[in-house]
């Protein structure tokens, strides 16, 4: 900024250039000439002493500070203008001047805050004057009431004295012999219209007329015949009572019953009760809750609120709205009929349990199977020379252990399958525990027995271990020898299957709503949503309205096994179902149900409550991994985005993977999935830095137009354990590894000598092994690690040399250690690294 003297500042501001100076000097600055330079810190620093002295002195001397300063400034400029044709030039003085006006802030406040209090005491005096009108007219309405009553009262007393004399006077009558009973009715009836009726009319103004259909109109007055007037415009406020209609105040406040679930939002409260929201979150904050209008209430303080507000609270079940749409299975209403029995067939993978399916259907299923293995749950119903069964084939893989539990607990008969060349394995054994948990019968069919190498015997021993015993040994477990080739047993073990079935007496209601079990369910691109079902109790038809799990729908259309249209599926029949909202859980209960929109609500309030459960899953997962975390240390993960063809895969696979995670590595899936591989899961996958893997299922265009642009790893996969092997060895490459120490060579200190460029030398001999140059060594005393170092010279002689052989003597020069004594040794070890494996 420009130097300013003191007399130019005195011209700025308008003061003279000797009171200027004293200012200056009162202010403790060392200004005395005019023409000496003025900072701007100095102009401050004046400033603030004026500030500091007038406000001292307003306080001293009582006098009142100015409210407002107006500054005049004064700017004189020139400017040059050429003249016509070019010709000289003129200068002309422009002078502009400005003027502002600066009003203190606690002027401009007073004064509002003055003007608000003018306002307030106004709209008290309004308020005042509306509320004494409004009791003025209470009072008159009150006293209008109040004549009213008593001018009813006194009309009621008169009609009961003239109808007492009316009938004096007809008794009178009576007596004389000319009267007769007519001629009394006739005179009471006279004398109550004349005398009664006349007077009412009279008093209250109101004539006696008749309609067109000769019915008496009631509350007609008198004057008000022809058209109606216009009504005087009346004030807002309630009337009560009176001649004219009006409005009457509610003589108590109205009680809602307010039904209150396990959860629920403020405003949805507030709509049950009839108030405003405003008023739900008032409550609260009286409760010491500060709540939003989409602040979720538990049901315990919903309550309190609805009781704060004066109405009544109703909690709900958690089921309510289930337990009114769903009729439990014992209430089914129907004649009980004999149905067929639902096997399902069990047993360890290639023990040949789909090829026994296959010879009895008469099928080629095991052909089409990837690998040779059943990879998901097959439903079946066969007619057998022994009556209809329906059989449920699972798959035998270890992984497939929730799907074979699931099959347990939808049959009524197990078979399972050993292979006589094989005998029991771990999931034959997993199969029995699955039916011995589901308390349904066995029956065991013993595969292979056309083999060479067959050993009947051998699997009956090895059953009988696991407390499965034949009957011919005592025990009450059918045992059957077949061969899924040659045919061999396959009668026997039908003959077998009805005779339990006989033995069980198995009934169900077929005309009632249907009920059952999703055995398997998919998205396929074409028809959408499609689950295999297998009815336990009633009829299926199409149009039924479903609810499955978190689903609902209505029936579009009902296929069989081989998928040709069906119009019902009645007990133990499976089907395919179409029309479904979403791919539901394989088994998952299926119910008929009569309101769609009931359904809606149910599965909603279903889907929600997972979601409630699966977030609270999920914080407490990472708070127990945060502290197992900073417990252990950071753990390797690999995350894989999961897509299958069935619901029943993706189980299996997810838990098959969840049981490789270990302490150091762990596989997380970030989402898994019925369908085929989208856009939006490659860029969950991008988003996530995970693999994806396609089970049986593949990417579609747009979703491999990113994988390709992000370098994404795909994989497809048709069998499962090759999937699981894969994910495993990339699991064995993520472990940290393990090094191995192994002592190669020992040498005792004999002697030490000093070295001006190694320092202490020891002179040693070899009596163990080899000591090598590059290898890692430790210094031992009395059998004690004193250091742990590396060798900084070997040699034999002269000489360096690379390595020392046993019985040899070398000199030793250890790095950054010269505390060497005799009768020390130096061992010389080297690390192996161990390759790890789960």
């Amino acid at each position: 900024m420009a130097e300013v003297t003191v007399k130019q500042f005195a011209n700025d501001v308008g003061i003279p250039v000797d009171r200027l100076l004293t200012q200056l000097g009162e202010a403790g600055m060392e200004l005395t000439d005019a023409d000496q330079t003025i900072t701007d810190k100095e102009k401050i620093r004046l400033l603030s002493h004026l500030r500091q002295n007038r406000g001292k002195e307003s306080e001293d001397t009582g006098e009142v500070e100015p409210k407002k300063v107006t500054l005049k400034r004064r700017v004189v400029s020139e400017l040059k203008q050429t003249g016509s044709q070019g010709k000289g030039k003129s200068i002309v003085n422009v002078e502009v001047r400005k003027k502002r006006t600066y009003v203190k802030r606690g002027v401009i406040k007073s004064e509002a805050e003055a003007k608000k209090e003018e306002e307030r005491q106004h709209q008290e005096a309004e308020e005042l004057k509306q509320q004494e009108a409004r009791e003025a007219l209470e009072r008159e309405a009150q006293e209008k009431e109040a004549a009213r009553i008593a001018e009813e009262e006194a009309r009621t007393k008169a009609k009961e004295a003239e109808s007492a004399r009316a009938v004096k006077k007809a008794e009178k009558k009576a007596r004389t012999p000319a009267a007769t009973p007519a001629d009394i009715e006739a005179g009471l009836n006279k004398d109550s219209h004349k005398r009664g009726h006349g007077k009412e009319e009279a008093k209250d103004g109101r004539k006696d007329k008749k309609n067109k259909h000769g019915r008496r109109e009631l509350h007609v007055a008198a004057n008000k015949t022809g058209r109606r007037r216009k009504k005087k415009q009346r004030p807002s406020t309630p009337v009560l009572g009176g001649g004219e209609h009006a409005f009457e105040m509610p003589t108590a406040p109205v009680i809602h019953e307010v039904g209150i679930p396990e959860t629920i939002s403020a405003a949805e409260l507030a709509v049950k009760m009839s108030v405003k929201a405003a008023e739900v979150i008032k409550t609260l904050m009286g409760l010491g809750t500060m709540a939003t209008i989409n602040q979720v209430l538990d049901q315990e303080t919903a309550t309190i609120v609805v009781e704060e507000m004066g109405h009544i609270a109703i909690p709900l079940k958690e089921n309510a709205l289930e337990d009114e749409l769903l009729v439990p299975e014992q209430e089914v209403v129907g004649d009980a009929e004999p149905r067929a029995p639902v096997v399902t067939v069990m047993g360890h993978v290639d023990h040949g349990k789909t090829s026994l399916l296959d010879h009895i259907r008469a099928s080629r299923v095991a052909s089409g199977e990837a690998g040779g293995i059943t990879q998901h749950i097959g439903a079946y119903h066969v007619q057998t020379p022994k009556g209809m069964i329906t059989f449920l084939d699972t798959p035998g893989h270890a992984a497939f252990t929730a799907m074979r539990a699931r099959g347990a607990r939808a049959t009524d008969i197990v078979v399972l399958v050993v292979a006589a060349d094989d005998g029991v394995m771990p999931q034959t054994k997993e199969a029995i525990q699955h039916s011995r948990a589901a308390k349904v019968p066995m029956i065991v069919a013993i595969n292979k027995i056309d083999k060479p190498d067959a050993e009947p015997d051998r699997v009956k021993q090895e059953l009988s271990n696991e407390q499965v015993v034949p009957e011919d040994w005592g025990g009450d477990t059918i045992f059957i020898n077949v061969s899924a080739q040659t045919g061999e047993g396959i009668d026997n073990l039908l003959e077998a299957i009805s005779l339990q079935a006989e033995i069980l007496e198995l009934t169900a209601v077929k005309d009632a709503p249907a009920s059952g079990i999703v055995v398997e369910a998919r998205l396929d691109k074409g028809r959408g949503p499609v689950a295999t079902v297998l009815i336990q109790n009633g009829t299926l038809r199409k149009g039924d309205i479903v609810l499955t799990g978190q689903e609902f729908g209505r029936i579009r259309a009902l296929l069989d096994e081989s998928g040709k249209p069906i119009d019902e599926a009645g007990p133990s029949i499976p089907a395919e179902v179409l029309g479904l909202s979403g791919a539901p859980n394989a088994g998952d209960d299926v119910a008929v149900v009569n309101d769609e929109r009931k359904a809606r609500e149910v599965a909603l309030f279903r889907q929600g409550k997972f979601r409630e459960v699966k977030l609270a899953r999920q914080q407490a997962a990472k708070l127990e991994n945060m502290f197992s975390q900073m417990e252990e240390g950071e753990v390797s993960t690999l995350n894989i985005m999961l897509k299958a063809d069935v619901q029943g895969s993706v189980e299996a696979i997810n838990d098959a993977l969840a049981n490789l995670s270990t302490d150091e590595v762990k596989v997380k899936v970030v989402a898994s999935g019925v369908g085929g591989i989208t856009e939006s899961d490659a860029n969950l996958a991008l988003a996530s830095s995970a693999i994806i893997v396609g089970f049986n299922v593949r990417a579609d265009v747009s979703a491999r137009h990113i994988i390709d642009a992000e370098g994404i790893e795909l994989r497809y996969y048709s069998v499962i354990y090759d999937l699981i092997d894969t994910v495993k060895m990339a699991l064995q490459g993520m472990l940290k590894p393990e090094f191995k120490e192994e002592i190669v060579g020992l040498a005792e200190v004999r002697d030490v000598f000093r070295s001006s460029q190694f320092g202490s030398v020891a002179g040693c001999l070899v009596i163990d092994g080899t000591v090598k140059r590059d290898n890692p060594i430790r210094v031992l005393r009395d059998n004690t690690v004193i250091f742990e170092g590396e060798l900084e010279s070997l040699r034999r002689f002269k000489d360096d040399v690379n390595e020392v052989k046993s019985g040899v003597e070398c000199g030793i020069g250890v790095k950054n250690y010269n505390d060497i004594k005799p009768g020390d040794q130096i061992e010389c070890f080297e690390r192996i690294e161990i390759k790890r494996e789960l």
